[in-house]
């Protein structure tokens, strides 16, 4: 396995972004230290992306070296939360099985906890295959990744009322005057839907489709990849699905790991939560750019500094904290003690 620095590329006041190999990582964080790991690995596509995704023959065995790792630092009340794209076979209108190949695996040979599935609908994805959706018109497009939540227990911690979703126009309309919009009754599957369904309870529960799109095209992080000429991470998931799940997952104050840190959007969402974050990948460039969405917008000329310290072999740790923070984070005797 890669070796990765014994420190990280930089800090901010709430994480660390390191560059290597996650499972190098995983062996040196505290067991039962991180209460949610939630990451997007590259998947198993048919043609070779820059950032290194495995062929789908592969592609499970290799994802497979990380659950142990994974499993051995999670909290007993933790998660574990894992994208995965759907996938063609090669040359063929049928669908590859890898995702629910590591479903199975993960859970039946490592001792995971299926808690729920979930499913991210992205309406803005393009229609793809092109053979198959766009040419013959034989399949519709794909546009829907499953998204494994693992646990460690039976009941991990979860908390569905802080991910509430706005009721609908209906369920407002009951909310207003329940007597004169709805009548209890039992329903044809033989559920009794009492009065008690009109108790406005601040939102509604969502339901296991998260309907997120991925349209970012004017972010900070964007904005400033332009600005500095960096290249920007070519699959990045939108801010909102780590958002949802640490939300959902996690208090202020918990760590959260990302284990293919790519982009860092999950130390973004854990940093603008109050949650303690750490990130990892195994490309240099894409963890020194990643530290753009922690840079003021516009850069300040001292950031500038610290953005080319980063390029430098073997940097030491950058300090990129807000200017209004007031003291950095030092995990004295939190998870990444044996990094320092």
């Amino acid at each position: 396995m890669a070796r990765i620095e014994p420190k990280p590329l930089y800090r901010t006041s709430l994480g660390t972004a390191y560059v290597g190999d996650s499972r190098v990582l995983l062996d040196k964080l505290e067991a039962e230290s991180v209460d949610l790991v939630i990451t997007s690995p590259p998947f198993a596509l048919q043609r070779k992306k820059e950032y290194g995704n495995k062929d789908q023959d592969e592609y499970v065995d290799w994802l497979c070296q990380f659950a142990p790792g994974v499993l051995r630092i999670l909290k007993s009340s933790g998660s574990f939360v894992l994208d995965l794209g759907g996938a063609y076979r090669k040359g063929r209108p049928v669908r590859s099985l890898y995702n629910y190949r590591v479903l199975l695996r993960f859970c039946d040979e490592f001792g995971f906890r299926l808690a729920e599935e979930f499913f991210w609908f992205n309406p803005a994805k393009l229609p793809s295959p092109i053979e198959w959706v766009n040419k013959r018109k034989i399949r519709a497009k794909d546009a829907v990744n499953t998204v494994w939540w693992f646990s460690k227990e039976d009941e991990p911690k979860a908390d569905v009322r802080k991910v509430l979703v706005p009721y609908s126009e209906r369920m407002k309309a009951l909310l207003k005057n329940p007597d004169a919009f709805y009548k209890p009754r039992k329903r044809p599957s033989g559920h009794d839907i009492s009065r008690g369904f009109g108790n406005g309870n601040g939102g509604a529960i969502p339901s296991n489709l998260l309907q997120i799109p991925n349209t970012e095209s004017n972010s900070k992080y964007l904005r400033l990849c332009k600005a500095f000429g960096a290249k920007r991470h070519p699959a990045r998931f939108p801010l909102r699905l780590p958002l949802f799940f640490i939300n959902f997952l996690t208090e202020p104050g918990d760590v959260v790991l990302d284990i293919f840190g790519g982009s860092n959007t999950t130390g973004e969402a854990a940093e603008t939560t109050g949650r303690r974050w750490i990130s990892c990948d195994a490309e240099g460039s894409y963890v020194i750019n990643s530290a753009l969405r922690f840079f003021n917008d516009p850069p300040t000329d001292d950031q500038k500094v610290l953005y080319a310290q980063m390029q430098k072999p073997r940097p030491d740790v950058v300090d990129i904290r807000n200017e209004s923070a007031q003291l950095l984070l030092e995990f004295e005797s939190g998870p990444v003690t044996s990094l320092s």
